[in-house]
């Protein structure tokens, strides 16, 4: 299949470290994860646990992570210090697991108590920042913590939907100033000006992956996250293309001249159903049909085969809000469709890992 073509392509041509600890390959390396879960293959543990002692030191220390940042994005890649450490017993990944552990509990916070999306950004959640360090903080929570910190990450999520859930449009705004300071936030809300895709899916991806990592026996907070996801994927399927079943960058303007059906984000899509349906948070009998519907046609139509080589095509290469010295970053329909369109980039290439390996285990 040329799937299975492309990511032994991207594995095997995977560069060497630049000495940068950086939330892009994470998604590279949580796809991994989950396609050795579904399939046992051992390649795709070697290639986690090859990046990872690139990194690691045996003291625990990370390279290229910088704690002064308090950057939610640095908190990505440490997904996957959980299962280097299952797979292997190795200390030196647990110590890599309370480096971050030690950002995320001094993480500056939102007078709401939100993390802040990055140092340079006060008083600002971001739907990707929800993605990057909740999955992290509730598996830690749930495996060496007893979950004593469960109510803060559910009172996360449920302020994003206070602050950024539009009720008419059924959708999640990029991001908030709490503030309501900055120059992209709206005066009287604080909330950015439009919803784009994928910070849409980030989002879903962050629901599916903490109700993964969660124990179902606290039941009042595992129903809030499943309300959550239901309402979110209800909403955004509102506005899936009907021809290829994929969303546009600015999801709800397809009319405006230069939008354009989004690979990463509706990759992301496809994969919180599918995650949705595995885990019963959502009806397989009313979903299933749908992630996968979206998965195949991203395949057939953005994978593509030229002299032997194979690419994932029509990727934004990264969206953004502020700060206020890149007054370009307003959060405009414009801004949105400013931003280089890619291939090959790895937001997108980890989600196409991790929607195929929900395909595999429902093929189980």
């Amino acid at each position: 299949m040329l799937i299975d073509k492309y990511i032994s392509q991207v594995l095997d041509n995977f560069p060497k470290s630049d000495n940068t600890w950086k939330y892009e390959d994470g998604c590279i390396l949580i796809g991994c994860v989950n396609l050795y879960h579904a399939t046992k293959e051992e390649r795709y543990k070697h290639f986690v646990l090859d990046y990872l002692d690139q990194f690691i030191s045996e003291a625990g220390t990370i390279k290229g992570y910088d704690i002064s940042k308090y950057n939610l994005d640095n908190i990505n890649s440490g997904k996957v210090l959980f299962n280097a450490y299952s797979w292997t017993g190795e200390e030196k990944y647990k110590n890599a697991i309370e480096v971050l552990m030690e950002q995320i509990r001094n993480q500056p916070r939102t007078k709401s108590g939100s993390f802040w999306h990055k140092a340079i950004y006060p008083d600002q959640v971001w739907l990707d920042g929800l993605y990057m360090s909740l999955p992290f903080y509730m598996m830690y929570e749930t495996k060496f913590n007893n979950m004593k910190n469960y109510n803060d990450i559910i009172d996360q999520f449920v302020a994003a939907r206070k602050f950024l859930f539009d009720k008419e449009k059924e959708l999640y705004y990029h991001g908030c100033d709490e503030s309501k300071t900055i120059f992209w936030a709206d005066k009287a809300t604080g909330k950015s000006a439009n919803f784009w895709i994928r910070a849409l899916g980030w989002y879903l991806m962050a629901l599916t992956d903490v109700l993964s990592e969660m124990n179902e026996m606290v039941f009042e907070q595992y129903v809030i996250l499943e309300e959550l996801l239901r309402e979110g994927i209800k909403g955004i399927l509102k506005y899936q293309d009907p021809v290829t079943k994929m969303f546009y960058q600015v999801i709800d303007h397809p009319e405006v001249l230069g939008n354009y059906l989004e690979t990463s984000g509706s990759t992301m899509i496809s994969y919180a159903i599918l995650k949705g349906c595995s885990l019963g948070a959502l009806l397989k009998e009313k979903y299933m049909s749908i992630g996968v519907e979206i998965f195949e046609s991203i395949v057939k139509n953005r994978l593509i085969e030229e002299e032997g080589a194979i690419k994932l095509t029509g990727i934004c290469s990264v969206a953004g809000l502020g700060p206020e010295s890149d007054t370009r970053r307003d959060g405009s329909i414009l801004y949105y469709l400013s931003e280089p369109i890619v291939e090959d980039d790895r937001k997108g290439i980890g989600a196409l890992l991790m929607a195929y390996a929900q395909i595999k285990m429902l093929h189980k």
